[in-house]
């Protein structure tokens, strides 16, 4: 099973961008179907993105849809989480997430689909 290190979060205004990161260890990285989530303080932990093993099919919650952009590189053990046009609702701690190995097709937006987790990174915009 892989491990997942997130990186990129931050102090930002409204309206500016953010790219956030997941590394993963291990060698099945390109086998699993993987998923951002946020969890803000005192609120449940809320799907943003899911992204299918070969980064051909990716899917957003409604709240990101437009903004947000998931991407992954196999080849360099990483996913992406590219944040646009940011709001102080976006305010969060942003984890990674990954369901595998050998996942199969498909995209997954429920936190129990998912087996492996990052530690999460803050990200905070501000007004």
């Amino acid at each position: 099973q892989v491990q997942l290190v997130e990186s990129g979060g931050g102090l930002v205004q409204t309206g500016d961008s953010l790219r956030l990161s997941c590394a993963a260890s291990g060698r099945t990285f390109s086998s699993y179907a993987m998923g951002w989530f946020r969890q803000a303080p005192g609120q449940e932990r809320e799907f943003v993105a899911a992204i299918d093993w070969t980064g051909g099919t990716t899917y957003y919650g409604d709240s990101v849809k437009g903004r947000f952009t998931i991407s992954r590189h196999n080849a360099k053990n990483t996913m992406y989480l590219q944040m646009n046009s940011l709001k102080p609702e976006d305010t969060a701690v942003y984890y990674c997430a990954g369901r595998g190995p050998y996942s199969g097709a498909g995209v997954y937006v429920r936190a129990t689909d998912y087996n492996t987790w990052g530690q999460g990174t803050q990200v905070t915009v501000s007004s």
